[in-house]
């Protein structure tokens, strides 16, 4: 089986909900961005959004698991205003060139998930194998969706 690390930010703890149950299913590594700018409550909300439309890069802590040391890295990131995270997209950006394959996922209160997986396909320059969507309302339930990505990636 290949060499797999799901990789998210998460903000409000949904995002690394469903990271989490990803490792679990396919006994995998993690690596969870973190962001250098403290981005709780209601105002960082608004400054999430308002980076994130404007598809600013977020300052983020050195990560420590090499992205070119796996044959797949799994992508998690929550949607802010039509996009990717400002967090993610400093993780992307730092690592272009060192992606194999990768899959994605999103965790989202609304729309926006097509947008962020074609983000993420643009900033990488390479196709997703997978993808899936998760409604925050859903994260504590999506067991058979991550059933089924996981088993999509492993074909």
């Amino acid at each position: 089986m290949d060499k797999i690390l799901v990789v998210y930010y998460s903000r409000t703890g949904t995002t690394k909900k469903v990271a989490e149950a990803i490792r679990d299913e396919l006994d995998c590594d993690t690596e969870e961005i973190i962001s250098i700018k403290n981005r709780s409550g209601a105002m960082g909300y608004l400054f999430c959004g308002k980076e994130a439309a404007l598809k600013r890069v977020a300052e983020i802590k050195p990560v420590v698991k090499n992205p070119a040391d796996y044959d797949l890295v799994i992508i998690g990131t929550p949607v802010w205003a039509w996009n990717i995270s400002s967090p993610m997209r400093a993780y992307l950006m730092r690592n272009i060139s060192k992606f194999k394959k990768i899959a994605a996922f999103c965790t989202m209160g609304g729309s926006g998930d097509k947008k962020a997986f074609a983000e993420i396909e643009n900033i990488c320059g390479i196709k997703l194998v997978a993808s899936f969507t998760v409604l925050t309302k859903d994260a504590g339930s999506c067991d058979k969706t991550i059933k089924e990505f996981s088993q999509k990636i492993r074909e």
